[in-house]
C-alpha cells in the first residue's frame, strides 16, 4: 500500500470524526435549547401555582396538636354524614327496584305488549 494511502484513510476518517462532533454538537444544543424553552414554562406556571396557593393561604394545624375531643367530634361528624348518604344512595336503589319489580304491564301496553298477548 503506498505511503499516500494512509494519508487518504486518516484524512477521511479524521473527517467522519469532526462531522460527528459537529452533528452530535448540534443535536446537543438544540435539545439544550428546547429544554430551557420547557424551564422557562415550567417556571411560569409554578408562578401562577404560588400566586393561586398564597390567594388560598389555609392554615395547616397538624391532628396531633388538637385537642382529642374536638377531633372525635368532627370524625363523628364525618361519620355520620357518611351514614346519612349512604342510607340516601340505599333508599334510592330500593325506590328503583321497587318501580322495576312493581310496573303494572297494563300501564305501559307498548313496552310489554308481548306479555299481554293471548296465545
Amino acid at each position: 500500500m503506498p505511503w499516500w494511502s494512509w494519508l487518504v484513510i486518516w484524512t477521511v476518517l479524521v473527517l467522519g470524526l469532526l462531522g460527528m462532533l459537529v452533528f452530535f454538537a448540534w443535536w446537543l444544543f438544540r435539545k439544550v435549547v428546547a429544554a430551557g424553552r420547557e424551564a422557562a414554562a415550567l417556571m411560569e406556571k409554578a408562578d401562577v401555582l404560588s400566586r393561586r396557593a398564597e390567594e388560598l393561604h389555609e392554615t395547616f394545624e397538624p391532628a396531633v396538636l388538637a385537642d382529642a375531643a374536638e377531633l372525635r367530634a368532627e370524625r363523628d361528624e364525618q361519620l355520620a354524614g357518611r351514614a346519612i348518604a349512604r342510607q340516601a344512595r340505599r333508599d334510592a336503589r330500593v325506590r328503583r327496584g321497587r318501580l322495576l319489580v312493581d310496573v303494572d304491564p297494563e300501564t305501559v301496553p307498548d313496552r310489554f305488549a308481548h306479555l299481554l298477548k293471548r296465545i
